[in-house]
């Protein structure tokens, strides 16, 4: 056998830990899982009708690679009139999923030695997908700034590195797994360090239409000429399966995404695209429902956890809780889900999977039915209390 069968940088890349943990919890009698990102609600009823006639249409042929052209027009109109932007149809290109607009992002801007600044704790897709595509992260311990990365810490860290070359600055707001968000103003000095220091910033706003109490504002409306901005119908329409995401940018880098993008997938599914039309046409106000029933959630969990000494992240968006572990139990995250697991039967992940400044914490995901979630929050209190 020859040496470097396989590709060194995928060779490195381990199975994700929260797929694993997910995995792993499974087969544990009477588990309740608060694991995944994956909500709880269905596709509604007039976007799957609108796949079913798509079907019936013979809508099963290749679209243009950057989607069908109707499609594009409606995320521009969509994300325009919900966030206050101003994109052309010319200026999104459909994806598989968010995940696919991420890594074809990164592989059109990254150059071999490029550095991506990564503020942690944050899910990890994106440092893998940089390091494959030879570049370098820097992670960014947020944990001290309320889990944002603040202006002042971005210029330091930069600062900081004068030998790397700083290619771009990922955010990602509402946050998984903090469930905190951006301020405006928290957004506007960082949009003045990005375009000071020539930076693209990858902005993942995939649970911009999951906020509780503040309108979600885009560092898009501010940087149009220097964000990447990457969304899509997982979270806001409940469609993890059918995958759709997008990308919407300057005219200059979606004339290059789009080569990466049609070389990795060629186009998504035909039919899921115009189930995605009939979203974004028709389906404006679908997260609202969503959205009222999470904050419910949310709020619910927040007062349990907090009775047995759990200290929470504000978790102002997106479907998460990232919490403290109570002093009492053992702050070795991994070892606290294990055996919160084994002994409770109530999965959660642990906060270390998220990068540095996650130990210690974990990420509770409260997209699950209100019922699971109350035996959930019983279970995790008698299992605290029983440690003191």
């Amino acid at each position: 056998m020859t040496k470097n069968k396989f590709n060194e940088k995928i060779e490195q890349i381990g199975i994700s830990d929260i797929r694993q943990f997910d995995s792993d919890t499974s087969d544990i009698p009477g588990i309740i899982k608060l694991t995944l990102g994956e909500p709880d609600f269905n596709t509604p009823e007039h976007i799957k009708k609108a796949a079913i006639k798509a079907i019936e249409d013979n809508q099963s042929h290749y679209s243009p690679n950057a989607g069908i052209p109707a499609l594009r027009e409606a995320v521009a109109t969509y994300y325009n009139e919900k966030f206050d932007l101003n994109y052309a149809a010319s200026q999104v290109v459909t994806t598989v999923g968010a995940t696919e607009a991420i890594a074809a992002s990164l592989q059109t801007v990254i150059n071999p030695g490029d550095t991506v600044i990564v503020p942690t704790p944050i899910f990890p897709i994106y440092i893998p997908i940089t390091k494959v595509n030879d570049g370098s992260v820097i992670l960014v311990d947020t944990s001290d700034d309320g889990f944002v990365l603040t202006a002042k810490k971005l210029e330091q860290v930069i600062d900081e590195h004068p030998l790397a070359r700083v290619k771009a600055v990922v955010l990602n707001y509402p946050s998984n797994p903090t469930g905190v968000t951006y301020t405006r103003k928290q957004i506007e000095e960082l949009a003045e360090v990005v375009r000071e220091r020539n930076l693209w910033v990858i902005s993942d706003e995939i649970y911009a239409e999951l906020t509780y109490t503040k309108k979600h504002f885009s560092i898009a409306r501010t940087l149009p000429e220097r964000t990447i901005l990457i969304t899509g119908l997982s979270k806001s329409h409940a469609m993890t399966g059918w995958r759709i995401g997008y990308i919407l940018g300057p005219q200059d880098f979606i004339d290059q995404v789009v080569k990466s993008h049609q070389n990795l997938v060629t186009a998504p599914t035909t039919i899921s695209q115009f189930a995605a039309l009939e979203a974004m046409t028709n389906g404006k106000n679908d997260s609202k429902t969503m959205l009222k029933e999470y904050g419910k959630r949310r709020d619910f969990m927040i007062k349990e956890l907090e009775e047995v000494g759990f200290k929470i992240a504000s978790p102002d968006g997106a479907f998460y809780i990232f919490a403290k572990i109570p002093a009492n139990c053992p702050q070795d995250s991994w070892k606290f889900v294990r055996a919160l697991a084994n002994e409770a039967h109530v999965a959660i992940i642990p906060g270390v999977s998220f990068g540095t400044g996650g130990d210690g914490y974990v990420r509770i995901s409260y997209a699950a039915s209100f019922e699971n979630l109350q035996e959930a929050a019983k279970r995790i209190k008698e299992y605290v209390r029983n440690k003191k």
